[in-house]
């Protein structure tokens, strides 16, 4: 048995004692997981900083940070999450007890990504501890030194048979995809995404693909450009542009293409000096392999700014393409990394009409002082989210899901989104053995009379709070006799 095989037997057996249920086993394995962020703080920045060059205070703000919030908000409304849901009633149903219930599914298999590797891998993680799951976590082997941190930290704060973590690349990976699970929740790009959904299929294991895409960003020639692109480079240059939703490109009217520019670069010299390659807030490519693939989309556009780099040390500036046409290098994937190419378009419906010839991207940016061009932005658009006047933000937003549409994902998280994504919300109906005069409309023989009757009681729903359920319930008693002997 590989190791993969014993890992996801171990989480199932686990599973199966039904500890994992126990909402006091729950808020007790969270706060563990809280108290690692707060005592292994450094070990993990130290991991980060040798995998991705983030300062400790960056990986804080973009990696633990809404992780201790996600804790925090999940151990707060755990019970309020987990509680049955009342629904609405119709009179057919008005003396039964009616309800959703939320209730694990089982075992998650969480794929981590490595540009976050924290934020991303253990967000669904506090979902599915919360939702009372197994999970067996299997973070990017991409980010070396987080990925051992992870495996080696976790098990000491957290239930190492309820909640394994698996470490390895590609063969790992797919020996994993080969195991039953009741969920998977993968994070990475829409090609790796198709195979993992192939592989899903084979148990009708359900998914969700929090992927990317290229997320457009239009600046409206009328907006205060210099706030916009100070924004907007943020945004595009945190992470040295490796993150799902950093504005993949800029579209804006020739007009006001060289004010762009000249405000970006402002905001790069402004966030990382002259020499961002010293800058101890700007970071490095993940690897050779990324390096060389965004260095090849520089190719066939003019750099307006950036463009220094160095293979050895992974480095790209934060470069500025402009007039850049549809058909370069740098418009046929999502960039992932600190290129920003600016296309000239003659205002906002070919704005609109471009972004809506390619697939729907996981993050769609506006920056305008209209709120007419927010809103036809926002109404004859598709995306994930939309973000009017900023960039990234939406993303520590627990009360917003998170999560693609179309070609950029399916399902989403964050909160409570995560904790019934996670969920089998399952509708429970509990009658009595009473009041069988009701139901006589629905059993043989049918006649007019009785599917007349039945119109009445489903069609109506009821609102009991302004009558009282008891006397709702002695009047349809009543009515329930009347329609017996109507019926007989």
């Amino acid at each position: 048995m590989s190791q993969e095989q014993q890992a996801v037997a171990r989480a199932r057996k686990a599973f199966e004692t039904g500890r994992s249920k126990c909402l006091e086993h729950r808020i007790r394995q969270l706060k563990n997981l809280q108290r690692l962020f707060i005592e292994r703080q450094s070990v993990i920045s130290d991991a980060v900083k040798k995998d991705l060059n983030k300062s400790e205070v960056g990986t804080q703000l973009y990696e633990t940070l809404g992780l201790e919030g996600e804790i925090s908000l999940a151990i707060k409304k755990l019970k309020e999450w987990a509680a049955p849901r009342p629904v609405e009633k119709n009179l057919m149903t008005i003396s039964d007890t009616v309800y959703i219930k939320p209730e694990p599914l089982g075992v998650v298999l969480i794929i981590g990504a490595w540009n976050y590797p924290w934020a991303v891998t253990i967000q669904p993680l506090i979902g599915a501890i919360a939702a009372g799951n197994a999970a067996v976590v299997k973070p990017s082997e991409v980010c070396v030194h987080t990925s051992k941190v992870m495996e080696d930290l976790l098990p000491l704060y957290i239930d190492k048979e309820l909640y394994p973590v698996v470490t390895g690349g590609v063969s790992e990976t797919q020996e994993l995809l080969r195991q039953r699970f009741d969920h998977i929740f993968y994070t990475g790009n829409s090609m790796v995404g198709k195979l993992i959904m192939e592989a899903a299929a084979k148990h009708l294991t359900p998914v969700t693909l929090e992927l990317g895409g290229k997320s457009p960003c239009y600046i409206d020639k009328d907006c205060d450009i210099s706030i916009a692109c100070r924004r907007i480079a943020w945004g595009k240059y945190t992470n040295c542009g490796q993150t799902c939703i950093a504005p993949d490109y800029i579209l804006c009217e020739p007009s006001v293409q060289d004010r762009v520019i000249e405000e970006v670069k402002k905001s790069i010299k402004e966030f990382y000096t002259d020499n961002p390659k010293t800058c101890p807030d700007y970071g490095r490519i993940i690897n050779q392999r990324h390096f060389k693939r965004i260095m090849n989309m520089l190719e066939d556009s003019a750099i307006a700014a950036g463009g220094d780099n160095d293979e050895s040390d992974c480095y790209i500036a934060p470069t500025v393409l402009r007039d850049v046409k549809p058909e370069a290098k740098v418009m046929q994937e999502e960039i992932f990394g600190p290129l920003l190419p600016i296309l000239p378009v003659n205002g906002l419906g070919e704005a609109i009409q471009f972004i809506n010839k390619g697939e729907k991207p996981l993050a769609l940016y506006v920056f305008s002082s209209d709120n007419k061009v927010i809103k036809r932005m926002t109404d004859e658009t598709s995306s994930g989210g939309l973000l009017a006047n900023d960039c990234l933000v939406h993303y520590s937003v627990s009360s917003l899901p998170f999560g693609g549409v179309g070609n950029s994902g399916m399902g989403c998280y964050h909160g409570k989104f995560t904790f019934d994504q996670l969920s089998h919300l399952r509708g429970c109906l509990i009658k009595q053995l009473k009041m069988e005069g009701v139901n006589s409309m629905r059993y043989p023989p049918h006649t007019l009379k009785k599917l007349g009757w039945a119109r009445f009681f489903i069609l109506n729903n009821v609102d009991v709070g302004w009558i009282g359920r008891m006397t709702l319930l002695a009047v349809l008693a009543v009515v329930a006799a009347v329609v017996l002997q109507y019926l007989l």
